[in-house]
């Protein structure tokens, strides 16, 4: 007798695609969260190595800004007005308010802007309890107020830049759009880092800090948007 063919097995959930965006940034979120904790605990304590890493770079970079004039001012330009927290955050502000006039996405704006604000909360509760001081120079190019960890200029472009990306993505934005916004955020992301440890107003691990902060909360902002939920932008009816 000859056999019955049998149905394929159905696929497993490994296979059947992508995991779930929430899944994605709540992984994304544990990883981050790890290694921020840990640099943290390395600042707090002191960690000797540590130390004399931020150190070496501090004073290598540091010869440098004397010397070469031309680009310490053009980092200034760039740190103060381009980059400068002020600036992001009113880029933020802007992408929020086009959201409402084009689509009406009221739940999407208020979470932007939130996700914002809740980033400059942090940045200003670790510095306070971290209290690490600036490096100290007799020669200084420039100066900054608060205490050093994390970058708050790394955090603020990190969280602005990568909230817009992911909203560029989720709404489907073209191939020339996505490329000219990541070459965009990555130099913004990156030189703003460099620009702060040039300048010797941070340590270089209080950049890298202010990235992983950074970074966390935008895991975590779009784990709280994309979680399983009703609740859509009105009137438009769908979520923004």
């Amino acid at each position: 007798m000859r056999d019955r063919p049998t149905a394929p097995p159905p696929p497993s959930p490994a296979s059947s695609g992508p995991p779930p965006p929430h899944r994605t940034a709540a992984r994304a979120a544990v990883a981050l969260g790890v290694c921020s904790v840990l640099l943290l605990v390395l600042v707090a304590v002191r960690w000797h190595p540590l130390l004399t890493l931020d150190g070496d770079i501090a004073l290598t970079t540091h010869r440098w800004a004397v010397r070469d004039r031309a680009v310490t001012q053009a980092c200034r330009v760039l740190t103060d007005w381009v980059w400068d927290p002020l600036t992001m955050r009113l880029v933020c502000a802007a992408a929020a308010g086009w959201l409402v006039w084009r689509h009406a996405a009221w739940w999407t704006a208020l979470w932007l802007a939130g996700a914002v604000a809740l980033a400059t909360l942090v940045q200003q509760s670790v510095k306070a309890a971290v209290g690490r001081p600036r490096p100290a120079w007799p020669d200084p190019v420039d100066s900054a107020h608060y205490a050093a960890f994390p970058s708050g200029h790394a955090l603020t472009a990190t969280v602005v830049c990568g909230l817009l990306l992911w909203l560029l993505r989720r709404r489907g934005a073209g191939r020339a759009l996505w490329r000219t916004a990541v070459a965009a955020a990555v130099v913004s992301v990156a030189g703003v880092g460099v620009t702060r440890v040039w300048l010797g107003v941070h340590w270089a691990s209080d950049v890298l800090g202010g990235w992983l902060l950074g970074a966390l909360l935008v895991a975590l902002a779009v784990l709280v948007y994309e979680r399983p939920r009703k609740r859509r932008d009105a009137p438009a009816g769908r979520r923004g």
